[in-house]
């Protein structure tokens, strides 16, 4: 559960608290989907497989270059 919003919390403090909470959320679906891979409850191909992982490789792919873009100012110097 996410904590509610504290007036003097700082940006690092907001970021470190729905990180957390988002990660772990994620995380938890993960594991959801892994059921899917119970063969007595579900039937699947591998074509349907691939297709889920790509989609969840592409999206961290995403992710992942947002938190590593360059930090630019604007200068018309």
């Amino acid at each position: 559960m996410v904590k509610p919003k504290v007036e003097s919390e700082t940006k690092n403090a907001k970021f470190k608290r729905i990180a957390s909470a988002r990660t772990s959320r994620i995380l938890e679906d993960l594991r959801l989907l892994g059921n899917c891979a119970n063969t007595s409850h579900y039937s699947y191909t591998e074509s349907d497989a691939l297709k889920i992982f790509s989609a969840i490789e592409k999206e961290l792919k995403r992710t992942k270059s947002l938190f590593n873009q360059p930090k630019t100012e604007f200068s018309l110097d």
